[in-house]
């Protein structure tokens, strides 16, 4: 067999991605397959290949050294990778839910974070640090439904709020239209009473004196 036929058969081996590890998503799934890159030598990563559900890795048969090292890597991280920490953006696709619920729910409680973890974007100096959720607290929510229970209780609280403001709004119009009115008649009054006969005697002399 000529040589750059035999260099040409390619060394491959898959990893399926359970259920319980993406969750139902495909954004889930791509992170899996960064995170399990990000492990690898640079010049394996682009080796490694989301197709079908599985994580593939191909190589050409000179690289068998450095396919069986990669392939080591993976196998090792694949055994929990069930319990990666989900990402912002895994748990916004599995959930399905706006960025602005993911804040919200993280700010009272009920999205409950599993730490914090810091990366630096590709090609820049920046850092950025975000939340990150247990995966089997993001699968009982989806299970259970939590979501949508949570979208009602906001629209009963957003309710409640317009209706409180709208009568601290009205409170306050009246109490200031109270307000000017006693000023209107106390400034009435006293306007009258400067036109009296007599009336700066009655002043210094005293009421029924």
């Amino acid at each position: 067999m000529p040589r750059q036929e035999k260099n040409d058969i390619e060394l491959l081996k898959t990893w399926p991605l359970a259920p319980a590890a993406t969750l139902g998503s495909s954004v889930r799934a791509k992170g899996i397959l960064l995170e399990m890159r990000a492990r690898l030598p640079k010049s394996s990563r682009k080796s490694l290949v989301l197709e079908a559900g599985e994580l593939v890795l191909a190589m050409p048969a000179a690289a068998k050294v450095e396919f069986h090292a990669a392939a080591g890597i993976v196998s090792a991280g694949m055994k929990d990778i069930e319990s990666l920490p989900v990402i912002p953006r895994e748990i916004q696709d599995i959930l399905t839910i706006k960025p602005g619920e993911r804040h919200r729910w993280l700010a009272d409680g009920r999205l409950p974070s599993a730490g914090t973890r810091t990366v630096r974007l590709a090609g820049r100096a920046r850092q950025i640090t975000f939340h990150v959720f247990d995966p089997r607290m993001v699968e009982d929510l989806l299970d259970r439904g939590a979501v949508d229970e949570w979208r009602e209780d906001d629209l009963v609280a957003a309710a409640e709020n317009r209706r409180r403001a709208a009568y601290k709004a009205k409170l306050t119009r009246s109490l200031k239209k109270g307000s000017d009115s006693a000023s209107s008649r106390k400034a009435g009054f006293g306007e009258e009473s400067t036109k009296l006969a007599g009336w700066k005697e009655f002043g210094r002399d005293g009421f029924l004196r």
